[in-house]
């Protein structure tokens, strides 16, 4: 089992569930705190942000190695997602959240990780994806599987300015996974490499409705 590095930000009494963000390249764990207090301000989730496992030359963590956008190394790729799938099976019982009830989300490296664990074909799904500026890894040797019943509901947002992620990278994400069956939904702004606030009223939405209270009767 694999623990990294992490931050937790309780709920206020019983959590209704969790949301985990994973930050992207050259970033750590506090990159994201601030968007889980917009995303969550009655605080009725648990709020969790991993550390990256690798170290870049300026300190700044990342996720897996490239060399080019689009092409994540398959060794550290593959080393980073079976490390990230560990933490994610030890964090329910350590949170008193269970797994059903966790949001996975991630923005730019930290997107492309949360596919890669949230599509696995081999791990159960999250409740939902928030893929924040990134796109859908097709690495060798890491299956991911988009057709079955149980696949996630995802909301994808890209800026149409990215110079770092093309905004096609997200088109692309959109379209493979709309025909995969999969429930999809998309937003795009004229902004470059950030969150946009413009997406905020609709990452809470899907959060919300991943999360809502069973049915009764």
């Amino acid at each position: 089992m694999t623990r990294l590095a992490e931050r937790i930000r309780p709920a206020q009494g019983r959590p209704e569930g969790a949301l985990v963000l994973l930050h992207g390249r050259g970033a750590d764990e506090h990159d994201l705190t601030a968007l889980i207090e917009v995303l969550d301000p009655d605080q009725r989730l648990v709020g969790v942000t991993p550390r990256a496992p690798l170290e870049g030359p300026d300190g700044g963590r990342h996720w897996y190695e490239v060399e080019r956008v689009g092409y994540p190394d398959p060794a550290t790729f593959t080393a980073a997602a079976e490390a990230l799938g560990d933490w994610l099976d030890d964090l329910p019982a350590r949170i008193d959240v269970p797994p059903e009830r966790v949001v996975l989300g991630g923005f730019s490296q930290g997107c492309v990780m949360a596919y890669a664990t949230g599509l696995a074909a081999d791990r159960d799904p999250p409740a939902a994806l928030l893929a924040l500026v990134g796109f859908v890894p097709h690495v060798a040797g890491h299956a991911l599987d988009l057709t079955s019943v149980d696949r996630p509901p995802v909301a994808i947002a890209h800026g149409s300015r990215d110079p770092v992620i093309d905004v096609s990278f997200g088109r692309a994400a959109r379209d493979e996974l709309v025909a995969a069956g999969m429930d999809v939904t998309y937003a795009e702004t004229p902004v470059e490499h950030t969150v946009d606030a413009a997406w905020l009223p609709d990452l809470r939405r899907a959060i919300g409705l991943a999360l809502r209270p069973p049915a009764l009767g």
